[in-house]
């Protein structure tokens, strides 16, 4: 939309009708010396569309996108291949035009792709049923803590160190309003994850266990030993899931008793979007669903007895009392969804378990070939496309340094976990179906390069 200032007779007319003379007589109210003289410092005067263009091109030149180098940054934000007919298709006016159904028994083309998005994500997590989303894995991973404490009446959480950070961080801030209490410490570099300890520390009043599948190190483990010893004293088992792809390839935490399941979805259908919007997905067991924030859609027949989709649970703020309400979240990441569904539409469980198979390969291969870079360990004894490396070298410095020689090589722990100086010489590296052997050459030589 471009924009059409008006013309100085249009103003003159528009301060006449108000009875000033000036722009500058509507301020008189602001004291002379808080007002601006002249133009502000340092600050560019206003320069033609054609020259703005230029400069925001020039701009740009400046980064190294996802597309233009051998890419190997992960860490809750994968780059996938998106097929260009999702892109057309959530395009389509049917679905561009569409917003938050508040009529929504009007909007049956919005409401049957809920519907379908909701079993597809039900099916993927292992759990029996599925809210329309919520707007990202981490706001999804503190609605769970949450539920469980409405479930439980208890209110300390156990969250895994091997949980994202900055999820870590979302619930942390969230906690100080509602005075949950979570317990949280740090990982260590090691293919051992926290379990142990975690069902260790599993008492009486703990509501529930939050854990990552796989983790923030890409370490992958039978999560049923921690849910059976959180059942063992009423509390639940939350599982978090940032890369949904892997699910094509272990088995889902609803098969090994997760009793909540929440996650990012930006994996599928979803491009890395400069950090957002993305997808928050929740899913859980049928006995809880009263207490699942955000909405859920059902199907139904009408009066003539044809197929149709109502909203069957919205129990926020807007439609019930505020006391009674699971959450005060407004809506649901639409969109997103829709590119999710339309993508696991095109994929079919064939596809997704092949797209699974790929990226585990490619991964074994990537790993393989940088452990035997002199100054290179491997941390981890299992993995599904994300693994984690200890160099011999503060691992931020490293990376700054690949990428200035057009490598993307992975995300440092410093830069993760920036109060934990005994992490600094971790990577965490991702490979998808989006890298090439040609990829992973160039990485390892730069590497080899930079730690020599």
């Amino acid at each position: 939309m471009r924009y059409l200032p008006l013309t100085d007779s249009d103003r003159q007319a528009m301060l006449a009708t108000i009875g000033v003379t000036s722009i500058d007589d509507l301020f008189v109210d602001v004291p002379a010396e808080a007002r601006l003289a002249g133009t502000i410092p340092d600050l560019p005067d206003h320069a033609s569309e054609m020259a703005v263009e230029r400069h925001m091109a020039a701009l740009a030149r400046k980064n190294l996108s996802a597309g233009e180098a051998p890419f190997f940054l992960g860490a809750g934000a994968y780059k996938h291949h998106v097929p260009a007919s999702v892109d057309h298709l959530i395009q389509r006016g049917e679905f561009l035009t569409a917003y938050t159904p508040y009529q929504p028994e009007i909007a049956q083309g919005t409401l049957q792709v809920l519907f379908e998005f909701q079993t597809q994500v039900a099916r993927l997590l292992g759990c029996d049923v599925a809210n329309a989303s919520m707007y990202d894995g981490s706001t999804a991973c503190w609605e769970a803590i949450v539920m469980a404490r409405r479930i439980t009446k208890r209110g300390k959480a156990l969250l895994s160190s091997g949980l994202h950070p900055h999820y870590v961080s979302v619930a942390q801030t969230m906690a100080k309003f509602t005075g949950d209490d979570l317990a949280y410490e740090t990982p260590e570099l090691d293919s051992k994850t926290d379990s142990q300890k975690l069902i260790a520390a599993i008492d009486k009043d703990t509501s529930c266990v939050v854990v990552q599948y796989p983790d923030i190190l890409g370490r992958i483990e039978d999560l049923t030993a921690l849910a059976d010893a959180a059942h063992a004293v009423g509390a639940l088992l939350v599982a978090v899931v940032t890369e949904p792809v892997a699910l094509g390839a272990i088995k889902s935490p609803g098969a090994m008793g997760a009793d909540i399941v929440v996650g990012e979805g930006q994996s599928i259908g979803v491009g890395l979007q400069f950090g957002g919007p993305y997808l928050g997905l929740f899913a859980c067991k049928q006995k809880y669903v009263r207490q699942m924030p955000g909405r859920l859609c059902g199907e139904t027949v009408d009066a003539a007895g044809k197929r149709g989709f109502v909203l069957t649970l919205s129990t926020r703020e807007q439609h019930i009392r505020r006391e009674k309400a699971t959450s005060n979240i407004c809506t649901n990441s639409g969109l997103c969804a829709l590119a999710f569904s339309i993508h696991m539409t095109l994929l079919g469980e064939k596809g997704l378990r092949d797209l699974a198979t790929l990226n585990h390969a490619l991964a074994v291969q990537a790993a393989n070939r940088l452990a035997n870079v002199p100054g290179v360990t491997l941390v981890n004894d299992a993995f599904f496309n994300e693994f984690t490396l200890v160099l011999s070298k503060d691992a931020r410095d490293v990376t700054r340094s690949l990428a200035d020689k057009g490598v993307l090589g992975g995300v440092s722990l410093g830069r993760l976990f920036p109060h934990a100086p005994q992490l600094g010489q971790g990577l965490v590296v991702a490979v998808t179906e989006t890298v090439t052997a040609e990829d992973i050459e160039a990485f390892a030589a730069a590497l080899t390069e930079e730690l020599a």
